[in-house]
């Protein structure tokens, strides 16, 4: 579809919710679908989706992909969960299927805020990509540029990245973005929130001027505005109200607790039977509480940007094995993960946003999913909470609690901890997979007695 944009064409406008007036589609969209066998999509990707065991789309795939997938630009909007990654990805694989990308020069782009976000989309979509012979490289920081540069260098189809690590890749000259067809902002309010949009429109400036622009976000806000009236034309759109969704598959408690019995509570939360994510407000808060959590008998795990890619990677294959029962975490986790059978988030500190409110409990409630939202909130912070959750459009249920009494139990499954401290090892498969993953790796010599020791060396370790 070849087209000439015309960024200053005037637009007719519709207001969302006190966010930015969305546009108005100028082009009818094409009816939505109830079923993927009623797109026009590879059959391989059909025979990918059946052997996945999907059959049937998510309203916002259902509404998107037929327009996606005739080269519409589409402004989607719905809360994190609601199926955006196959709702852009299954477009972009279709229309990307069946070309070769040429050294450094890859055909479609994903545009993602976060590292976790970043793998969990090569996750996704990765199944479906091999399933009509696309290459698919994840670009991030964190983890070794060579061997990013080397992957592009190989040739990819399709990139997954993060707006820095691209950037430095190109700058390198290991990557030229004219020949992308199809470029996806996933979470694009994020992107603006992390200070990435100057390097996001410049990225967006090196790509195909003629192709395909498709935006994601659970919010929308003002940079988001900017993006969508300078680089979508006549863009489908598609919104759902993401604390709607919330209210309608979440409960969300506020409980109100002393400062004094705060940290008894919130260990009897992370005793409780099944998985769980608390989120705190800095790296220091998280690390200690995880320490505390793990010398109580809880199986905890700390997720924070202090941490090393391979870190936070392991960190989070653990929580979804079940290895780790508790995952402790900054925002860093409140976007982009995506774990199975999680009913339980906990606001430990409260967030000062309603889109970190929503975007936090977002981790649970996912594919139609049940969950619970609990914030914890003192007497200091009841009047801010209030405001929080209005702003959100939210009305929790509001409950006093107290660590050992039966109401905490009751909404979230506390029990006492063992007071058994534990120490976290790599589950054994993942020990036999870092040794064989590694066979270069130096050894440790066999050990020698002293006298050995001094005939090789000439030195008496004793002396």
């Amino acid at each position: 579809m070849n087209r000439t944009r015309t960024n200053d064409r005037p637009r007719r406008m519709r207001a969302v919710r006190g966010e930015f007036a969305l546009p108005e589609t100028l082009t009818p969209a094409l009816p939505a679908v109830r079923a993927f066998a009623e797109l026009d999509m590879p059959a391989a990707l059909l025979a990918a989706l059946g052997a996945q065991g999907v059959t049937v789309p998510f309203p916002i795939q259902g509404a998107t992909l037929p327009n996606t997938l005739a080269g519409r630009d589409v402004l989607g909007r719905g809360r994190t969960g609601s199926g955006k990654t196959l709702a852009y990805g299954l477009a972009l694989l279709a229309r990307t299927a069946g070309r070769r990308a040429e050294p450094r020069r890859p055909l479609a782009l994903v545009l993602v805020p976060t590292r976790e976000l970043a793998q969990q989309v090569t996750d996704s979509l990765g199944p479906y990509a091999r399933a009509v012979q696309l290459r698919l490289t994840t670009v991030v920081g964190g983890l070794p540029i060579g061997r990013q540069a080397g992957a592009l260098r190989g040739g990819a189809e399709v990139v997954v990245a993060t707006p820095g690590r691209l950037k430095d890749l190109l700058d390198r000259g290991a990557c030229i973005l004219d020949d992308v067809g199809t470029t996806v902002l996933d979470e694009a309010d994020q992107m603006a929130d992390m200070g990435f949009m100057p390097q996001v429109t410049a990225l967006l400036d090196q790509v195909r001027p003629d192709g395909q622009r498709m935006l994601f976000s659970a919010t929308l806000d003002r940079n988001v505005d900017r993006l969508v009236r300078r680089y979508l034309t006549d863009p489908v759109v598609h919104s759902v109200d993401p604390s709607a969704g919330a209210v309608t598959t979440m409960e969300h408690h506020v409980l109100h607790v002393d400062a004094a019995d705060k940290h008894r509570t919130t260990t009897e939360i992370a005793a409780r039977d099944g998985r769980v994510i608390m989120f705190l407000d800095t790296k220091h808060a998280v690390d200690r509480l995880t320490s505390d959590l793990l010398n109580s008998g809880v199986r905890a795990a700390s997720l924070h940007g202090g941490k090393s890619q391979p870190q936070r990677t392991r960190t989070l294959a653990q929580f979804k094995t079940g290895h780790v029962t508790v995952l402790v975490a900054t925002d860093v986790a409140a976007r982009g993960i995506h774990v199975d059978n999680l009913d339980l988030v906990v606001n430990v500190d409260p967030p000062t946003d309603p889109k970190d409110y929503l975007h936090r409990g977002g981790r649970t409630a996912r594919a139609g999913e049940s969950g619970s939202v609990v914030t914890l909130v003192t007497p200091d912070q009841r009047r801010d909470m209030t405001r929080l959750m209005a702003a959100a459009g939210i009305t929790p249920q509001t409950t006093r609690v107290r660590s050992g009494e039966e109401a905490l139990n009751r909404i979230t499954g506390a029990q006492p901890p063992t007071g058994v401290p534990v120490v976290l090892t790599p589950p054994a498969a993942e020990r036999a997979r870092r040794r064989t993953s590694d066979p270069g790796r130096r050894r440790r010599p066999a050990p020698t007695d002293r006298r050995t020791r001094v005939r090789q060396t000439g030195l008496d370790p004793a002396a």
